[in-house]
């Protein structure tokens, strides 16, 4: 299907991006338009006016501190952040990158595109909530720092307002990740994800179990501990045609124990 008639114009800098948006009502942000495009060509969602941002070099950098903190602009492609030499700080985050659909959509689509889009089988969201990932926000009046906990809201929600933009993406310094999901076919998106940090302390984040991603802290990385701790956080799945809720709540279980086995292996070696 064709796209109906839509505004569009192409900033050269964040701060003319964020006055279009702001006076452009219905106008919305396009970075990769993997997902945005394909909702526009279905008729699901219609804006007034499209803002390219892939002029603004402010947005794709990749840089590492010398304290490990790596910053992720927010344009910055699944396959930049795979590829990158600053990336294998935290290997987990291009490792996840490549297994995200094909090689066109992983040339096009980019981190910010994923975390901002919200959709609930999304590899990124459970994965930055696991490892605490910090995400900046600008808007009219200058920037805010949202933690990945708060910054997911619902299905295709999230803390990104009217008006503002993510710009960069935070992760701390950390070696012991894991990353473990069923997907449709082999690069489809997740049926059911888990993600895990083993750095001091167990931050597991469960994907496609709710419309945000579920953060939970085992005891411990022992198997029984992990367990326990997806059980006793009541899951209630939805169901769809890929998996009815109580088979999505044995995945998570399963998924969850595994995750957190991969990254505490890591965090040893």
């Amino acid at each position: 299907m064709l796209l109906r008639e839509v505004g569009y114009a192409r900033p050269e800098s964040l701060e003319e991006a964020l006055e279009l948006l702001r006076t452009n009502d219905g106008a919305r942000a396009l970075a990769g338009g993997q997902t945005l495009v394909n909702v526009m060509k279905a008729r699901a969602g219609s804006p007034d006016a499209l803002i390219d941002l892939s002029r603004l070099d402010a947005l794709k950098g990749i840089e590492l501190a010398a304290d490990g903190t790596l910053s992720i602009g927010a344009m910055v492609t699944y396959t930049e952040l795979a590829e990158s030499s600053e990336g294998r700080a935290r290997p987990i985050l291009g490792e996840v990158c490549a297994q995200i659909a094909d090689v066109q959509v992983r040339n096009r689509g980019t981190i910010g595109g994923n975390i901002c889009t919200n959709d609930p089988t999304n590899h990124l969201p459970p994965l930055l909530v696991a490892l605490g990932a910090e995400l900046t926000v600008a808007g009219a009046d200058g920037q805010r720092v949202v933690s990945s906990t708060d910054f997911f809201l619902g299905v295709y929600m999230t803390a990104v307002g009217p008006g503002e933009l993510l710009t960069k993406i935070t992760v701390p310094a950390g070696r012991g990740d894991g990353f473990e999901a069923v997907t449709l076919g082999v690069e489809g998106t997740c049926i059911a994800s888990a993600a895990a940090s083993v750095n001091g302390s167990v931050r597991l984040a469960l994907g496609c179990v709710d419309a945000v991603p579920v953060l939970l802290e085992p005891a411990s990385t022992d198997a029984d501990a992990v367990r326990a701790a997806v059980r006793g956080a009541d899951l209630q799945p939805p169901a769809d045609v890929h998996a009815s809720s109580e088979y999505r709540t044995h995945l998570a279980e399963v998924l969850a124990v595994r995750a957190v086995e991969s990254a505490s292996n890591k965090q040893k070696g």
